[in-house]
Parts: structure tokens; sequence; C-alpha cells
């Protein structure tokens, strides 16, 4: 990645929401992107316990190109890191905190936004190059929690509660420092129609006006 590529907090700027499109189908991908788009979230993450991952990663990536940042979640090995970079994926998103695929997916000019939950966690993966944190899971966490993380971390650091994550439950977080959002069953989940995603896009983007 050429250093005058986007930073993640560049894409967070454009829209703070992280679509996790568990499930997506690899059919689907380009016509549930493309609902997400028009309501304005660049940020698309492909869960590798999805069907064919890569591919729909692959096919999001060729579509969408400069347009979004997309890259893949429930990354857990560095083998499966290097498929998602094949594919064309250039965001590394994890639920546990392995500084080991901060530092492989940063050789491969990738943006890495791993998972943590406690402050150790969250050094040692700084330490390791994440441009940014997902604070996993949120529900077992509070917005007071995350302020007290942001006392204490680099500032500038963006980090962002995922779990649990709606249009009602937005607003306390961003009150409370949260730099952006991964939304998962309350945007996307299988059977919903590309119109409904945007709908519900449309609604999450409000909420957060």
């Amino acid at each position: 990645m050429s250093a005058l590529a986007p930073s993640f907090a560049d894409w967070l700027a454009r829209c703070p929401l992280v679509a996790i499109l568990r499930g997506l189908r690899p059919e689907e991908a380009v016509p549930v992107g493309e609902a997400l788009l028009a309501a304005g979230i660049r940020v698309l993450e492909v869960p590798l316990n999805s069907p064919e991952p890569c591919e729909s990663i692959r096919l999001l990536a060729a579509r969408f190109g400069g347009e979004a940042l997309v890259g893949a979640g429930t990354v857990r090995r560095v083998a499966e890191l290097e498929a998602v970079a094949e594919a064309g994926g250039r965001l590394l998103v994890t639920p546990h905190a392995e500084p080991a695929l901060v530092r492989r997916a940063k050789a491969l000019g990738m943006l890495a936004c791993p998972g943590c939950f406690t402050p150790t966690e969250a050094f040692a993966l700084l330490d390791a190059g994440a441009d940014a944190l997902k604070l996993f899971p949120a529900e077992a966490a509070s917005p007071a929690v995350l302020k007290a993380m942001l006392a204490v971390l680099p500032q500038g650091t963006p980090v962002l509660p995922v779990g649990g994550m709606g249009a009602e439950s937005v607003p306390a977080w961003r009150a409370a420092g949260a730099a952006g959002f991964g939304i998962g069953s309350s945007l996307y989940k299988p059977g919903l129609t590309p119109a409904e995603v945007g709908e519900r896009a449309r609604r999450l983007v409000a909420a957060l006006a």
C-alpha cells in the first residue's frame, strides 16, 4: 500500500460504520455492496466463517476498488490472512489479540483492526502496528470502559466497539469517544434483500447525524 493510500482513520472519516457481512454469499456480494455504498458505508468486512468468504472479498474488491475498504473478519491464522490479501482484501479484523497477525498484515500492506478487551492487549497490538482497535465483545464492556481506555491509549487511537451495536446504542458510545462501530446483524443477516440492507444502512447512518 502506498504512503498516499487512505489510512483507516481516513475511511472512518467518510463513514464510521463497518459493515460486518457474516453469512454473505458470493452471489449477493456485489448487490449488497452496492446497497451499502449507496447509503454511505465505505468499509465492508466479510467474516471468514461465511460461505466462500474469499470469493465474496474478491468480487467486492474488484467491483468497488478505491470506493470501499474491503477485508475480512474472524481471521485467526496467517494462512487465512494471506488468502484474503491474494483475493484483494486490504483490511484485517480479528476477534482476538494476536500481534503476529497484525505484523503480517502490515508486511502485506494491509490495514489492521484487531480485537482486544484489555489495555494489556491493546498496547501489545499497537506495538505490533495496529491501525485501529476493535473493542470486543462490546456487550461485556460499556461506554465508560471505552472512555477509560482512551485516557491511557496514544492520543488519536481509533477504537471501534463491536457487538450489539445498533442505532439506539451508537450515540452513547460515540459520546465516549468511539471512532467507529462494527455493525453486524442489525445491518445484515442472511436472507435480507439488498433493498432491506440498504434501508437498515440508511437508518444507521442517520443515527450518526
